[in-house]
């Protein structure tokens, strides 16, 4: 399977078209020239299984790769027993959709946990999250992967090393690498073809190049403060970071073929289709 891109969610161009239901994305993707789509659960899961199925045969017949994104109540690292039970249920919740739908991987924000008790935090969400894993397993959702992915503030859990050290705990966790997340946790840090390259390298030497060439991107324009994150932009604003060139060049070279959803807000189709344009000028300059 080669590179793919596609948006996060409905963009409001699909439904100034006159659609209503994700059922008709993976069609309408198709006609935009896009091949992959994060279906959101981020206020909660709430697909049905005949229409999560209904869904991954449509992305299935239009050559639409699906992934989810589970919600955003997800707080791995907590110390209430309450908010861990409704940490696992979101999660498997998800990972259910994800299966009825074809869909893989399961995108997810690690949560809260920054502070002096990091570690505390970290060990708790560590442990928490093989705890999923395990009931996943019961629950016959063992093939289901599940992606934390990388915090836009320090103050989140989901550093990329965090990130990665989930995914040593077993092979079923992959990262979800947001470079927008990271360009804005680093206060601006990804100014170089260099600095991205610094992030694949770091991912690949915990992981393996397999994780690197499969990798789970989301990547936009994005806004920060000193706290990190404010919100994402689009590239008709301008002036908003990270440079997708410099990935690009560093995909072709080093023959990647990730998935590629773009985040950029309420232009998340737009942005895409010119994220993939500049990633072919890239590979054909290369190979001219």
């Amino acid at each position: 399977m080669g590179i793919r891109f596609g948006p996060a969610g409905n963009p409001p161009s699909f439904h100034a078209q006159g659609y209503k239901s994700s059922l008709d994305m993976p069609a309408w993707l198709r006609g935009q020239g896009l091949n992959a789509y994060e279906y959101q659960c981020v206020r909660g899961v709430h697909i049905g299984e005949a229409t999560a199925r209904k869904l991954g045969e449509q992305a299935r017949e239009n050559g639409v790769s699906l992934s989810i994104h589970a919600p955003y109540y997800i707080t791995l690292g907590t110390d209430d027993p309450v908010l861990k039970e409704k940490t696992k249920m979101h999660l498997l919740r998800a990972m259910q959709a994800a299966m009825w739908m074809g869909a893989s991987p399961v995108v997810f924000h690690p949560g809260t946990g920054g502070g002096k008790e990091r570690a505390a935090a970290m060990a708790r969400a560590k442990k928490l999250l093989l705890e999923v894993l395990a009931l996943a397993e019961d629950m016959g959702l063992g093939e289901i992967r599940v992606a934390p992915e990388t915090a836009g503030k320090p103050a989140q859990l989901g550093s990329l090393d965090e990130v990665l050290e989930f995914c040593t705990l077993d092979p079923r966790v992959v990262p979800a690498v947001d470079f927008a997340h990271l360009h804005a946790a680093g206060r601006g840090a990804l100014k170089s073809m260099e600095d991205f390259a610094i992030v694949l390298d770091r991912i690949e030497s915990r992981l393996g190049k397999e994780a690197v060439r499969k990798l789970h991107i989301h990547f936009s324009p994005i806004e920060f403060t000193g706290a990190g994150e404010r919100r994402h932009r689009t590239l008709l604003d301008g002036g908003f970071g990270p440079d997708f060139r410099f990935l690009a060049r560093l995909i072709v070279e080093r023959k990647l073929t990730p998935t590629i959803i773009c985040e950029s807000a309420d232009r998340q189709v737009e942005d895409a289709l010119i994220y993939k344009r500049i990633y072919e000028q890239v590979k054909e300059e290369a190979e001219g």
